[in-house]
């Protein structure tokens, strides 16, 4: 009997006690749209998309607690930067300092989420989030105690390298929300990210001059430590194949002496992971290079959270520099990006899941993820003015609450733009979902690498205002995309095997 490939995934035949993987009936992989199959059609309680509500919600907000952990730690070490390499590094500080360690922890992700996503498509959700938890605890101690610039950078990049909020938050939403519930879902769990980014900076100033830098990574260490706790005693496995094949494998050993046994399917078949671990790493570029709606989407969304990384680097100088701000002064003014951040998300969860109903009912009840990409049309529309605001509020030092309003802008359209194009990919690529997620987050974070340095590098040669103009251009020509797959994207999406 052969053993099932990635491309045929079996079902049971209704009965719950058989609601397995079945090699008699295979299904293909790349045409599947309906998670349920494999589950009891009658309330399963293994299905993840029939828990308890109450149940999915403490997940969500489990997912957001660790994104939220994350993002404070990456963030709150640069208005600290130039401290740190005084201390550390003995070596005077500088606007390239202070963009180093974001873009270390961005090629970090980078690199990371290649083995993360495939990783957890191999043993499921549980065993890699627990893990790399633990390896990003540790990290994050390592750096808090460095003794030199190079011990430090080593932590920072080895931190990244496991986060795994960004890719796998949204596959878990998609593994136990269905198409219609989970815009409201990922919103929550893209929001908590940029807060933990805001308040990350804006505390990390004063607790700084209180305490000192390592008090900042010791506060990081305290925020990782409970979500770890959460995820250790709350949440279980929730990828549906991973699921079904602990579900065969206690089967099989209950009915290993039954004439039945060959038609339950091999779990340690399905499970073997020297067969399909390359193709598992090299899917996220498969699926990037396979589909060119999601690789078009990828460079939008990557440029997107750039301007989050950027303006995260530029925004400390400006307020020191040009509006004579201290460290804790300029932390509280980060409160701008939190409430861009608040009003961004509203108006997501507000209208994003609403929206999709609205565009389903009228194409007759069939669903697409294009639906999901109106608010990101408007925050394309609206990025590109946001940028020149915020350059020449920086360029000719115009009123503090003009920068703080170009700021809180700015972040409201990164919000309105990053959570549709991470709830496309889910909805376009289903089971494939973690992978498609990493393709548009190894972009994203070599854009959230590059992006500040070339930006640091402008500005210090042709000024702020100069450098936005070019920013804005770039951003309005880049605008065009999600308004070019809303009209054009079903028809395109349908020549990738993974997203049709």
């Amino acid at each position: 009997m052969s053993c099932p490939t990635e491309r045929s995934f079996s079902k049971g035949d209704g009965d719950s006690s058989r609601s397995l993987l079945s090699e008699d009936s295979s299904i293909d992989l790349m045409k599947v749209h309906d998670y349920n199959e494999g589950f009891d059609p009658a309330n399963d309680s293994a299905n993840p998309q029939e828990w308890p509500l109450s149940y999915k919600r403490g997940i969500v907000a489990l997912l957001a607690g660790s994104a939220f952990t994350v993002t404070f730690n990456s963030m709150s070490v640069i208005p600290v930067a130039n401290q740190i390499a005084e201390d550390v590094g003995n070596v005077d500080g500088s606007k390239m300092i202070s963009a180093l360690p974001v873009t270390i922890w961005e090629l970090g992700e980078a690199t990371g989420c290649l083995l993360i996503a495939p990783l957890s498509e191999i043993f499921g959700r549980y065993r890699v989030i627990n893990i790399c938890n633990i390896i990003f605890i540790f990290t994050t101690i390592i750096g808090a105690v460095s003794t030199s610039m190079a011990q430090f950078i080593v932590s920072r990049a080895l931190a990244g390298l496991v986060v795994t909020s960004n890719v796998l938050n949204p596959a878990i939403i998609g593994d136990i929300f269905s198409p219609e519930h989970r815009g409201t879902a990922l919103s929550i769990v893209q929001f908590a990210p940029i807060l933990g980014g805001t308040i990350g900076a804006a505390a990390s100033g004063a607790i700084s001059e209180l305490l000192g830098w390592r008090y900042v990574l010791g506060t990081s260490i305290l925020l990782a430590s409970l979500c770890q706790l959460g995820f250790m005693v709350y949440y279980r496995e929730s990828y549906k194949p991973a699921v079904l094949r602990k579900r065969a494998a206690t089967l099989h050993e209950k009915l290993e002496d039954t004439s039945n046994v060959d038609s339950l399917g091999r779990p340690s078949c399905l499970g073997q992971v020297s067969t399909g671990i390359l193709l598992s790493l090299l899917r996220p570029a498969l699926i990037i290079f396979d589909s060119g709606v999601l690789a078009a989407l990828s460079v939008f969304g990557s440029v997107l959270f750039a301007h989050y990384c950027v303006q995260n680097v530029t925004l400390p100088p400006v307020l020191e520099d040009t509006y004579g701000m201290s460290p804790a002064e300029a932390g509280n003014a980060f409160l701008a990006n939190g409430a861009g951040s608040i009003i961004g998300i509203v108006m997501c969860k507000f209208t994003i899941d609403r929206i999709y109903l609205k565009l389903k009912v009228a194409n007759k009840g069939i669903g697409r993820p294009e639906y999901r990409l109106p608010m990101a049309i408007v925050a394309a529309l609206m990025m590109p003015l946001a940028l020149a605001l915020y350059g020449f509020c920086a360029e000719y030092r115009l009123p503090l609450g003009l920068l703080l309003v170009s700021v809180a802008w700015t972040r409201m359209c990164i919000v309105l733009g990053l959570v549709p194009v991470m709830a496309y990919a889910v909805d376009a690529c289903s089971l494939y979902s973690a992978s498609a997620a990493t393709g548009i987050v190894v972009l994203r974070c070599i854009a959230g690498a590059s992006l500040p340095l070339l930006t640091v590098q402008m500005v210090e040669c042709v000024g702020f205002g100069s450098s936005y103009i070019l920013l804005s251009a770039i951003s309005l020509g880049l605008g065009l995309i999600p308004s070019f797959i809303m009209y054009y994207g079903p028809n395109w999406r349908q020549r990738s095997g993974y997203t049709s």
